[in-house]
């Protein structure tokens, strides 16, 4: 299954891939460069339906659970104080989507959309810490009667693509997707204090799936 924010770039290189490939055949007489350059196609192919995949998932129930919104390794945990959409005392988990992960990104939480906002800005790589203050990013607040949480999309060095079809007041139903992060990126999920943690340093997430925490 492809994800349909891929579906114009998918297009665009299968397109690349056709042309390129009956060029090589009929204006390439090397029989090595041949299939060196068709090789590279598919390739490129292969990489780009790869990266637009958008497997099911199955989420579990529970409106006390925090899901992972993205697939990726987990490179950061931390106390932080949150005073810009909940005012409260947080922990943050940072995951790394390199551009082999699904893309995809999905809510963490039923409730509803509290807080929207995006940030134009720098193309730091993903994984260092100054680039949830720096990159282009949004960020996202939800909440529910057990809990809230702030979550952010980061473009990285390679990622210049954010897709987030969201807007203040729409409903929120844990594991449905919203948006994506193109070629390589990063979210932060800022949640209370006070939750119960499920994921630890070097952890991988799957989005819409993983527990990131528990909220009593």
């Amino acid at each position: 299954m492809i994800t349909k924010h891929g579906y114009s770039v998918v297009a665009v290189v299968a397109s690349i891939v056709v042309i390129g490939s009956l060029a090589s055949v009929c204006l390439v007489d090397s029989r090595f460069i041949r299939y060196g350059l068709l090789g590279m196609l598919l390739l490129l192919l292969a990489f780009t339906l790869n990266f637009f995949r958008d497997p099911e998932r199955i989420t579990p129930p529970g409106d006390n659970l925090i899901i992972s919104p993205a697939d990726g390794k987990v490179v950061l945990i931390k106390n932080v104080r949150e005073d810009e959409c909940f005012n409260m005392d947080a922990v943050q988990v940072s995951i790394f989507m390199s551009p082999f992960n699904v893309h995809v990104n999905r809510y963490p939480i039923n409730g509803k959309v509290e807080y929207f906002r995006y940030f134009s800005g720098e193309y730091l790589m993903a994984f260092d810490e100054k680039s949830s203050l720096r990159n282009e990013r949004t960020h996202i607040g939800v909440s529910n009667t057990h809990t809230k949480v702030l979550f952010k999309q980061i473009a990285g060095f390679v990622a210049r693509r954010i897709v987030a079809n969201v807007q203040v007041g729409d409903a929120t139903v844990a594991g449905a997707r919203f948006g994506m992060i193109k070629f390589g990126s990063r979210v932060d999920i800022i949640l209370p204090r006070k939750s119960e943690l499920k994921v630890k340093l070097g952890d991988t997430a799957a989005a819409g799936e993983t527990i990131i925490a528990v909220v009593s």
